[in-house]
């Protein structure tokens, strides 16, 4: 069972503009892959495949002189940027079809600066850790100062660094957690957790 645990961010003023960096760079490249889906739907050509998307948009975009400013920031908060585009297609798709639960929800839209909230995510491949003092070293960012409720059950497999539209940063840590059951052995009174 995959569970979320949000803690409040304190990061230095070169923190935040290197976060509002990578928020932005976030934003652009969304942005680009829905204008790479519109263009394909509108001259009625084949949506283009993810991979082809993330050559194109950000391994190409960082080669010329207009995106080269893609490469300051960790790759990885791009390739997830295309992912949530891919799954909003998904999403939508999936609510044409009638196969999604819930309410019939509209094609992807662009994201724009003035969003209320703004958010990056940070996958495992990242290579982000937590430090000895407990902080979070996020890629290309640095250590963060993080506010602890509580203890994390187990190490988080992802980080997702939100902005809210009062100017507070949050990050909330994705964690797989197996489920506790309680296992009787014959003729003894014994009680053991397995973590499946």
């Amino acid at each position: 069972m995959q569970l979320r645990y949000a803690f409040r961010l304190y990061p230095d003023p070169g923190q935040q503009r290197a976060l509002a960096k990578a928020f932005g760079c976030a934003r652009v490249v969304f942005n680009d892959a829905v204008r790479a889906r519109e263009d394909a739907r509108t001259a009625g050509e084949a949506f283009p495949k993810a991979a082809e998307l993330s050559t194109r948009l950000i391994t190409e975009a960082k080669q010329t002189t207009e995106r080269s400013w893609l490469g300051e920031v960790s790759a990885v908060v791009l390739q997830q940027s295309l992912r949530d585009a891919e799954s909003a297609y998904r999403n939508f798709f999936a609510s044409l079809k009638g196969t999604r639960k819930g309410p019939k929800i509209g094609p992807p839209r662009f994201k724009s600066r003035k969003d209320a909230r703004q958010a990056i995510r940070f996958t495992a491949n990242a290579r982000w850790n937590l430090t000895d003092s407990g902080r979070p070293n996020l890629p290309k960012i640095g250590a963060v100062k993080v506010k602890w409720s509580r203890t994390l059950p187990t190490t988080p497999s992802s980080v997702t660094v939100v902005k809210d539209a009062a100017g507070r940063y949050f990050a909330s840590f994705g964690a797989t957690r197996g489920r506790s059951i309680q296992v009787g052995v014959a003729h003894r009174e014994e009680k053991y957790g397995l973590l499946l």
